[in-house]
Order: structure tokens, then C-alpha cells, then sequence
């Protein structure tokens, strides 16, 4: 029963955010050169290794979805370690259409094979977790949880069909190669490392389309610093194609990401309100 539960839990943040919808109606000038001549695809095959290489970074995610004529966007914070695949993110809910915001922000665990969310509001008491098989919901939690795990979004990448390079720019002070193209989730999922393999195979069959357009630029060492993911998450309150456009932001490599999980007793094993 509980396992059910936590399984219905999983459209935690995007469900909310639907709720507020329906309220409203560094690279020097012979390394563009090697860019250039590299082939993009088999260089975007390789981001989630040359992530996991660097270690670990500080990151920021925004997620945006357009639905009942209405924008609105999600934005977290925190850290990332690629290597335990671990992270913890703050993620902050939009303001309802009163222009307020009731909600704490949502604190999150990102694990392989699971989403651990605090602050989770219906009904669940302050001091718990709720506990979230990533396998069982039907985007892998690429969306879900109002931000894209850093890791399952190089991870996309292995599944890149087409890709061209489109020049350099800079992001944040940071020289970086801008790729643009588009990945196929299946694809991703049979690349994927074992990890995040069934998360990935979930999302390929659960999205309105297993295609995934993306931009993402990255920088001398080939790490990615800003990624771009364009998603068509099926909204299954009202039947209709919710357009998702995630964005994370990888910076500070090498910070400190001590992210441990919760005890089993403080994991929620209660009722979780609907809606």
C-alpha cells in the first residue's frame, strides 16, 4: 500500500505546478577549430563520462511548462556528486495566481533509482521524506520533480541522433561550445550506465515522444555547463501535451556535494493526499 502511495507521489512538484496553471486559465580559437572538425555526435556521447571524470559541481535548474495559456517556471539550487550519482536541490514552487506562495521550498535527494522529497506538503509531516521509485513514473523523473536529475540529463545525450556545432559563446565568464540536436530517449536508455538505464527506458516510453531536442554548451575539458532539454510530458489531468523545456546550469566543479540519504525511519509511510 505504501509502495502505491509513494508511486502516486511521484507528480509531487509538476502536479502543483499544473495546479497553478489551471488557478490562471572555456575554449581558445584552435579549439573551436578541433570542435569543428570533432564529429558532435560522438562528442555528446561522451559528456555524462567526462561528468562523472570531473567529480562533482554546483548546479542550477529551471523548468518551464506551458499549459491553459499559462508559463510558469520552476527553479532549483544545489549540488551534484557525479560520481555516488548523488545530489540535494532546493527547489522553489512559482507563485500562485494571487501572486503568493505558500509552499516552503522543496528539498530533494536525487539517488539512483529514487527521488526523496521533504517539505512535501498533503498531509506529509514536516520531519519526513517521501520516497519515490524513479522507475515507476512514466518520465523517469526527467520532470516530476520540477527538475532534471544533472546526471540523467548528460545521461539523454547518449541517445543523440543528430547534432551540429554551432560556434562558441560565453556563459558565465566561460568560453563554452554551443551544440544543438536531438537525442533519442530509447537509444539513451540501451547507452545509458546501469544506473540510470531504467529511469531513461521509462521516460523513452512514458513521454508524448521519445525525442528530445536540446542545446547544451560545453567547455574546454568537455564539461557540460548549460543544457537545454525541450520535453512533451503528457498531462494527465487534462489529457492534453504539456510543453516542458528544462535548463541546467554546472558550475564550481570540484565543490563539496556530501548528500546523504535519510534514515529508513524518517522515510513517510503514510496516506499522501491527492492532487
Amino acid at each position: 500500500m505504501a509502495e502505491r502511495q509513494h508511486r502516486q507521489a511521484g507528480g509531487a512538484v509538476v502536479a502543483a505546478v499544473l495546479a497553478v496553471c489551471a488557478g490562471t486559465a572555456g575554449c581558445s580559437g584552435s579549439g573551436a577549430a578541433d570542435a569543428r572538425a570533432a564529429d558532435p555526435v560522438e562528442t555528446l556521447h561522451r559528456v555524462a563520462d567526462t561528468l562523472v571524470d570531473a567529480g562533482s559541481s554546483k548546479a542550477r535548474t529551471s523548468m518551464e511548462m506551458a499549459t491553459g495559456g499559462t508559463r510558469v517556471t520552476i527553479r532549483g539550487e544545489g549540488v551534484y556528486d557525479y560520481r555516488g550519482r548523488l545530489g540535494r536541490l532546493k527547489v522553489m514552487l512559482p507563485q500562485d495566481p494571487a501572486g503568493t506562495s505558500e509552499h516552503r521550498p522543496i528539498t530533494e535527494l536525487l539517488a539512483p533509482g529514487a527521488l526523496f522529497m521533504k517539505n512535501r506538503g498533503a498531509g506529509v509531516p514536516a520531519d519526513k521524506w517521501v520516497r519515490v521509485d524513479t522507475a515507476t513514473l512514466s518520465d523517469g523523473n526527467l520532470v516530476t520533480g520540477g527538475a532534471t536529475d544533472p546526471l540523467a540529463a548528460a545521461e539523454v545525450l547518449r541517445g543523440t541522433r543528430t547534432a551540429t556545432y554551432v560556434g562558441t559563446s560565453e556563459l558565465a565568464g566561460t568560453e563554452v561550445r554551443h551544440y544543438r540536436g536531438t537525442a533519442d530517449l530509447a537509444v539513451a536508455a540501451r547507452n545509458a550506465s546501469a544506473a540510470g538505464r531504467n529511469a531513461l527506458a521509462a521516460a523513452a516510453k512514458g513521454f508524448a515522444t521519445a525525442r528530445v531536442p536540446f542545446d547544451v554548451y560545453l567547455d574546454d575539458r568537455g564539461r557540460v555547463r548549460k543544457i537545454r532539454h525541450r520535453f512533451s510530458f503528457v498531462n494527465g489531468q487534462r489529457h492534453g501535451i504539456v510543453a516542458v523545456a528544462s535548463t541546467t546550469l554546472l558550475y564550481d566543479f570540484g565543490a563539496a556535494a556530501d548528500v546523504r540519504l535519510p534514515a529508513a525511519r524518517d522515510i513517510y509511510a503514510g496516506k499522501i493526499a491527492e492532487g
